[in-house]
């Protein structure tokens, strides 16, 4: 869930981890969205040292309110588990692109700051990586995809964390995290465009 990354709606939620990022959904994903849910696959990175997220929820909100969303810096905070601030550092003057600053901190872990650039195809599609902070590895994209009277959002990234955190604490708190930021936004995104989310 960012990104925005859209703000790093997830961002921050994979810094308790060494995951994220790949290309297409894995199989069963639609089968977990067609009942309203949000899809979360955390695997480990054949480096050893990141870590692959794909994420997807669907949203029953215009593809134009749901981009508003994911790209509000100032909201990330408040829908994302353990992300204290964001900040944008640079902005394009046409929009195409920004650069963020993140800090995030949890109960057991140092503060972490993620700097990254994104470069936005307005409504469709976000790319990211990292510029600066103290992640090892970071970056994937987000894309906005039109179903019917639904958008699909879909999240793919490679993250490293910059401390050392068993595989497996790390792939329980994003299966638990990343949902959680996932329905944040759809909530958000379906009370902007007068929707009761499910």
């Amino acid at each position: 869930m960012s990104t925005p990354r859209p703000t790093a709606m997830l961002l921050a939620v994979t810094l308790v981890a060494s995951s994220a990022g790949a290309v297409g959904l894995p199989q069963g994903a639609q089968t977990v969205l067609d009942k309203g849910r949000p899809f979360v696959d955390v695997t480990p990175d054949a480096d050893g040292i990141s870590g692959v997220i794909r994420a997807a929820i669907d949203v029953a909100a215009p593809q134009a309110v749901v981009w508003a969303v994911m790209t509000d810096c100032e909201l990330a905070p408040k829908m994302v588990a353990n992300l204290k601030t964001c900040r944008v550092l640079q902005r394009d003057a046409s929009g195409r692109w920004d650069v963020r600053e993140e800090i995030s901190k949890t109960t057991f872990t140092p503060s972490v700051r993620t700097v990254y650039r994104e470069d936005f195809e307005p409504f469709q599609r976000m790319a990211f990586h990292s510029t600066g902070g103290d992640l090892k590895v970071f970056e994937g994209e987000w894309r906005l995809e039109p179903r019917g009277d639904k958008v699909r959002v879909i999240y793919e990234a490679r993250v490293a964390a910059p401390y050392s955190v068993p595989g497996w604490v790390a792939r329980l708190a994003l299966r638990h995290d990343v949902p959680m930021a996932l329905l944040a936004l759809r909530r958000e995104a379906m009370a902007r465009a007068g929707q009761s989310a499910p």
